[in-house]
């Protein structure tokens, strides 16, 4: 048994397993569980390591206030590690935050300032954008992560979960959820790299702005974006699989009755789109697939694992489609 001296060390530390599956008979299909990184997504990848890097750096101090708009893994991921390092940390929310991530970043000591105005296309990710340029400015020895465009965001991943990725499995192909852009970039490049062929697929959610369909309102937090952020000029991105919420709850659904894993809403988009994108397609030899579940599902027990959430705010009213029993 590994002993770490802190979680720090544990950070990254995720299994790749292999699943199998009667609708995915005609490919090898691998998961990347990012839900047991210490805080539970693959968000603590990022945190641990810009962190590190920017004050190895000296870019800032003990004295430096760390400043993030994050309503959901990056903010829990940055407020933990913040505690660890000795930094003051900010994160800026709004009113669609999960109760229990807001009590996680307050209970590790960040100030939490929630945004209550929503922005032009009716989300509020623009509004937490200004609120947070107003700290900036209002703030001496203040640092702003920037996860929509901070390349140290999209390396991050590519020295992190992208070299271990390729290091354990030759891809063919790679299906990843897309919200601010640095895990898909980071990811993409360091995949096309080592693998020039392979092919890498980016899941979105309806509703979001990120592929150039129109802004709607959408309910499952961690992946689509109301900004199309800067970061994802860096990526490179082969195809595009959009899937609705319904969906995306469905086979949160499936992977626990099925393989019993316990899962956020993002993953149950991304193994949606990997069954869309396989289904009725053929191979002489079964390529290689692999897909990245951000977080865990644990986070989610009044949503997307809650029926009467999912009738009254989703209006899915099929107890068939519902049961997770």
């Amino acid at each position: 048994m590994s002993i770490y001296n802190s979680v720090l060390d544990f950070v990254g530390k995720t299994p790749m397993v292999q699943l199998t599956s009667k609708d995915l008979c005609n490919v090898n299909l691998f998961v990347k569980l990012e839900g047991n990184n210490p805080t539970g997504s693959v968000k603590d990848r990022a945190a641990a390591h810009i962190l590190e890097t920017l004050l190895q750096k000296g870019d800032i101090d003990k004295d430096t206030t760390i400043i993030e708009s994050s309503s959901g893994n990056f903010g829990i991921a940055l407020a933990s590690y913040c505690k660890r390092l000795g930094l003051k940390f900010i994160c800026v929310v709004d009113p669609k935050i999960l109760p229990v991530n807001e009590m996680i970043i307050r209970s590790l000591g960040a100030t939490v300032i929630k945004v209550t105005e929503p922005d032009n296309s009716g989300g509020y990710l623009i509004t937490r954008l200004e609120k947070v340029n107003e700290l900036r400015n209002s703030i001496a020895n203040s640092y702003w992560i920037n996860q929509y465009g901070n390349k140290l965001v999209a390396n991050a991943y590519y020295e992190t979960v992208g070299k271990q990725i390729c290091n354990e499995i030759e891809v063919d192909y790679i299906f990843l959820g897309v919200s601010s852009g640095g895990t898909i970039t980071g990811i993409s490049n360091c995949v096309k790299e080592k693998f020039p062929k392979s092919k890498v697929i980016a899941v979105d959610m309806e509703g979001s702005v990120i592929f150039g369909l129109q802004p709607q309102n959408r309910s499952i937090p961690g992946i689509g974006s109301s900004i199309v952020p800067d970061i994802l000029k860096d990526s490179i991105i082969d195809d595009v699989v959009i899937i609705s919420e319904k969906t995306s709850i469905e086979m949160c659904k499936e992977l626990l009755s099925e393989h019993a894993i316990f899962a956020g809403g993002s993953s149950g988009a991304v193994y949606g789109a990997v069954k869309n994108y396989f289904k009725d397609k053929n191979y002489v030899k079964k390529p290689n697939v692999v897909t990245l579940f951000a977080d865990r599902g644990d986070r989610y027990f009044d949503t997307i694992y809650n029926e009467e959430w999912c009738h009254k705010v989703l209006n899915l009213h099929s107890e068939k489609e519902l049961s997770l029993i």
